[in-house]
């Protein structure tokens, strides 16, 4: 490691530069399940009336020029929270059935906490059964178990399996509505809001891209053990037998889900995600022509994410970053250690001219509890937009460290006067 040395006394900033460039093609990827250290994204979204789509979308954050045919798009690599791309993703868009993924969210939420079960019957009213658009063909005055009922709105887009699930649960669609837009809030969407719970059109019920990503990857992360039905391509109730309408999923490019949407105000919609060697891509893609432009707008981003991509894992949880010196310690050094997995996404081009850079008091003063944050680590490399770079973490001690008794100190600060020394 080359080091940069600034100001030597007690309390001068220490800074440490590295270049990762000969090292970082043996760095494993990343282990599932770590730790998620999330890059700065764009800024918040605003509130107000949908943004009108302006001549151009904004520059990608990496520098790449790539658009799509979608009025509102967003990639974003899961496991770090990095956004790849960004067409106006923070506009208001009518989510259409894109917005059953938040009343299968509520509706997870509920059997997690064992309010309901999967085996539990709910009864159909004759709204639920009169209900147009996508269906799930429910029996006018029949009973239904819930787990038939989520695969009827995720797999066959049932928007009488929302209505009844939304009656059956608590008691009425505006009260399952109200349980919908606290959860969003909960879960930190910034900019949605609920009028239904099967996306038909009203001019109360919105999203934009950047939530549904979000959802998505509170979806699967919250909820592994109800994700799969994402994941299924046909669903048989009352003997019709219906094919899931994510046309990703029969392309064998890792697609596990999520959800298509349609109507004439939104367009052909999609929130899609894929999974490659333990690495998750979240797409969303709303304001396509066509069902064609859906599945090929979809597929070519999620190539190109995978393509031009990577996760690199530079430190796990707990590893030594450096030892630094302590200042009046009972010991001479402290480990300084990352608390949780640290991973970047980068240009799979850039990787070469990463830089690692450490900053932190030199030398540290004692005394020194473990955990204390003493400084941070920081990951940069060329061409990355302002918001983007550098991707910090804090450093923190991984063990304590006393503090040296009066005349040890008196000592040490009696050596340091005459002979410069501090040690």
């Amino acid at each position: 490691m080359t080091r940069l040395r600034g100001i030597c006394g007690p309390g001068g900033l220490y800074l440490a530069t590295a270049c990762f460039a000969a090292v970082l093609v043996a760095l494993p990827q990343p282990s599932p399940g770590a730790h998620k250290i999330r890059a700065a994204v764009a800024p918040k979204p605003q509130t107000g009336a949908p943004a009108p789509n302006a001549a151009a979308p904004p520059p990608s954050p990496f520098g790449v020029d790539i658009d799509t045919q979608a009025k509102h798009a967003i990639v974003v690599e899961a496991d770090t929270g990095t956004v790849l791309l960004d067409k106006f993703a923070e506009a208001r868009i009518p989510p259409a059935s894109m917005s059953k993924m938040m009343t299968a969210y509520v509706v997870f939420s509920l059997l997690k906490e064992g309010r309901i079960t999967l085996e539990d019957e709910l009864p159909v009213s004759e709204r639920a059964w009169r209900l147009g658009g996508s269906k799930m063909f429910v029996p006018l005055g029949g009973r239904i178990k819930v787990e038939d009922l989520l695969r009827g709105m995720i797999v066959q887009s049932g928007n009488d399996a929302c209505l009844v699930l939304a009656e059956g649960i608590a008691g009425s669609e505006a009260g399952f509505v109200e349980l919908m837009n606290q959860k969003a809030k909960e879960i930190g969407l910034a900019d949605s809001h609920f009028a239904d719970v099967d996306g038909l059109p009203n001019p109360d019920h919105w999203m934009t891209a950047r939530d549904l990503a979000t959802l998505a990857m509170r979806t699967i992360d919250d909820f592994p053990e109800y994700y799969h039905y994402y994941g299924e391509k046909d669903f048989k109730f009352n003997n019709i037998n219906q094919g899931n309408r994510n046309p990703l999923l029969y392309k064998n490019i890792g697609v596990d889900g999520l959800k298509t949407g349609h109507t004439e105000e939104a367009g052909y919609s999609l929130t899609a995600s894929a999974l490659r060697d333990q690495r998750r891509v979240v797409v969303v893609l709303s304001g396509l022509p066509t069902m064609r432009a859906r599945s090929q707008e979809g597929e070519r981003l999620i190539e190109w994410a995978f393509r031009e991509f990577n996760d690199y894992r530079l430190f796990g949880a707990g590893a030594t970053v450096e030892d630094a010196e302590v200042w009046l310690g009972t010991a001479p050094r402290v480990a300084l250690t990352v608390d949780k997995d640290f991973v970047v996404t980068l240009p799979r081009k850039l990787r070469k001219d990463m830089k690692v850079t450490l900053t932190y008091d030199r030398p540290v003063p004692a005394p020194v509890a473990k955990g204390d944050r003493l400084g941070k680590l920081a990951v940069s490399a060329p061409n990355l937009a302002p918001a983007l770079a550098p991707v910090e973490a804090p450093l923190v001690a991984a063990q304590s460290v006393g503090r040296m008794g009066p005349l040890s100190r008196v000592a040490m600060v009696a050596g340091y006067l005459i002979w410069g020394d501090r040690h």
